[in-house]
């Protein structure tokens, strides 16, 4: 990492299956700020939830509890980090990336917001999870350049949606099955950027579920392929199969 403060913040809590992921943006150290805010907010929100009784009228119909939880908690943190940006002159226009996940029940509920990615390594396979809010990926959706013309692409970390830039913010949800034996890999771009899909299947397969081992290689790699920018990332496995403890649903329901 060469900057001289990093945008990049991360945080996770096993006890409730939680991992969360925050690229900061925004200049002097605001980026930084909205980074560090995203991902302590959205945490402490979700565990509270899952402490305490929440009003029923949060209820959506057919989403999971998981869901429920972590749109709500990103709608606060959003709230909150605007509020600072309009409130205090240093942090003005500062807001963050994120991607988010949150496992129960043999299930995997992701947000995201930005260009900052989930990926999941099955049977030796790699997929993105999620697909970027950046103006490079609305212009390979409309056909106006290739995925080979984006990779050096002068706007290619242009994000068009953020945490914290506006008075609200859509999360972009999704709820997948999760298997024994997969691998999920949340990175911000300074190693999207840098390192190919093939490269980051190779790695995460060689390093034969040592994921602190996998996560260096990764960073190195990136940083040896030249890159500049903060290099963050973030590998769980799945050991075993799993189910949620359902006291926390009660309250979520009012039950």
């Amino acid at each position: 990492m060469h900057r001289d403060h990093n945008e990049d913040a991360v945080a996770s809590d096993l006890t409730i299956g939680l991992l969360l992921l925050a690229d900061g943006l925004g200049g002097y150290k605001a980026g930084e700020v909205a980074s560090e805010i995203a991902v302590l907010m959205i945490a402490a929100e979700i565990t509270e939830a899952m402490q305490n009784r929440v009003d029923s009228k949060k209820i959506v119909q057919n989403l999971m509890p998981e869901s429920i939880l972590l749109i709500d908690a990103v709608k606060k943190t959003n709230a909150a980090i605007y509020h600072i940006s309009k409130n205090q002159p240093l942090c003005s226009g500062m807001g963050t990336t994120l991607v988010a996940g949150l496992f129960a029940n043999n299930k995997l509920t992701i947000g995201h917001i930005g260009d900052s990615r989930m990926y999941c390594l099955r049977n030796q396979a790699l997929r993105q999870l999620t697909e970027d809010h950046s103006l490079i990926q609305a212009q390979i959706n409309a056909g106006l350049i290739t995925q080979e013309q984006a990779k050096t692409a002068s706007n290619r970390n242009l994000v068009t949606r953020a945490l914290g830039i506006d008075p609200e913010v859509e999360l972009e949800l999704q709820e997948v099955d999760v298997e024994v034996g997969d691998v999920y890999l949340m990175c911000s771009d300074g190693l999207s950027d840098l390192v190919e899909d093939a490269e980051i299947t190779e790695i995460l397969l060689e390093a034969n579920d040592n994921i602190t081992l996998a996560a260096k290689k990764l960073v190195q790699t990136a940083n040896n392929n030249g890159g500049t920018d903060n290099i963050s990332v973030v590998i769980a496995t799945i050991k075993k199969s799993f189910a949620a403890d359902k006291g926390w649903v009660k309250n979520l329901f009012g039950g």
